[in-house]
């Protein structure tokens, strides 16, 4: 029985850490408002995954670029 109950630990605990596919979407904003997006796939660990995503956020020459995780 103790076995049993490891290895359904062991598989429990190797699935929680699958790499899996998440969409970046990132939209852009200018400054009269207009906005724009775009997404991508990424693939990974979600905590490595949003943190990607998250190095599209910029501001630049009144364009403000926000990339969140769906």
């Amino acid at each position: 029985m103790k076995k049993v109950l490891f290895i359904v630990g062991i598989a429990v605990v190797s699935l929680s850490s699958c790499v899996k596919d998440y969409t970046c979407k990132c939209t852009a904003t200018d400054a009269s408002g207009a906005q724009s997006s775009s997404s991508s796939t990424l693939n990974g660990k979600k905590n490595d995954v949003t943190a990607a995503c998250d190095e599209g956020d910029a501001s630049i020459a009144g364009i403000t670029v926000d990339c969140e995780i769906q």
